[in-house]
């Protein structure tokens, strides 16, 4: 009620800005402009807050990235995508914190997954959910071949206050340890403090290597894996764990929700929805709020 009170002023300002322009139009047409550009701003600031209003929009969340089809090219992409998002989160104001890296054999990342939260970070970023495709000529072919890579998206909102009525049976959890990784030195960890925990049912996998407390990555693990578990139980209208079966999607083609061209030509496009660009450096430096402000639209009208 507060934003739209706040609209109403702006119209009030600009009524009365607009009376005293027919006697000093030089003096008060530049205020008006500038009133009239926050109004505007203020308007697609609240048509963006009324697409957010599904039931977990305004949570933190865990926001996964994996690389898929496309062995050293589909890692390097992985890579790639998790700076494009972690400068659009910068832009968003988020605070985000990796709990779980693991890097590529070669070059980029296999996957990695992180803590975000901010204002609306689960409603913004769950339009992301999905296969991202990359066309480009391939840096790792010798022969400057074309090469076609995927990433996969997956984000889940953080529910602590829903987790603790979620009862896991503990023979259904497998709970292994390992060492952290990271770029070695005399600041390694050789301690088996990482965590990595498996639903074995729905075979959902939650790991953790934040911290170098065993206890804290364990906690971490488990709420990821709750958290996951929860949506699954939602997205598949179930009432216990054990009615769960897992969900098994490939990370090639067919399953894109994005395509990002770099060769023979530019552009950048959403397949749900038709959003594309040509400015694809724009992109991949953290120009998403287009396409995710596309997509909201989308949803919110079908």
């Amino acid at each position: 009620m507060g934003d739209y009170q706040a609209l109403l002023q702006l119209c009030e300002d600009i009524e009365v800005l607009r009376d005293m322009a027919d006697e000093d139009p030089e003096g008060v047409v530049p205020e008006m402009q500038a009133y009239l550009s926050r109004l505007q701003q203020a308007v697609d600031a609240l048509e963006v807050r009324s697409y957010l209003s599904q039931k977990y929009d305004t949570q933190p969340c865990f926001f996964s990235l994996n690389a898929g089809a496309g062995g050293t090219d589909a890692q390097d992409w992985a890579e790639m995508l998790f700076r494009m998002y972690t400068r659009w989160m910068d832009r968003k104001g988020f605070h985000y914190e990796i709990i779980d890296q693991t890097m590529g054999d070669e070059a980029g990342m296999k996957s990695v997954t992180m803590s975000v939260k901010g204002d609306f970070a689960y409603g913004f970023l769950r339009n992301e959910i999905g296969v991202h495709r990359l066309v480009r000529i391939s840096p790792f072919n010798a022969n400057g071949k074309r090469q076609t890579s995927f990433a996969a998206v997956d984000v889940v909102p953080q529910l602590e206050q829903d987790l603790s009525a979620l009862d896991i049976d503990p023979k259904e959890l497998r709970i292994d340890t390992f060492r952290s990784g990271g770029a070695g030195g005399q600041h390694v960890n050789k301690t088996d403090s990482a965590v990595r925990v498996t639903h074995l049912p729905t075979g959902l996998v939650a790991q953790s290597q934040a911290s170098r407390s065993q206890i804290a990555n364990r906690e971490t693990a488990m709420n990821l894996l709750k958290s996951r578990l929860l949506q699954l139980l939602e997205s598949q209208h179930k009432d216990h764990i054990s009615d769960l079966r897992g969900v098994e999607k490939d990370i090639a083609w067919g399953s894109q929700i994005r395509s990002y061209v770099f060769h023979p030509y530019k552009m950048v496009k959403d397949t749900r929805t038709g959003h594309e660009t040509s400015d694809v450096p724009g992109v991949m430096d953290g120009d998403l709020d287009a396409f995710v402000l596309a997509h909201l639209k989308h949803k919110g009208e079908s």
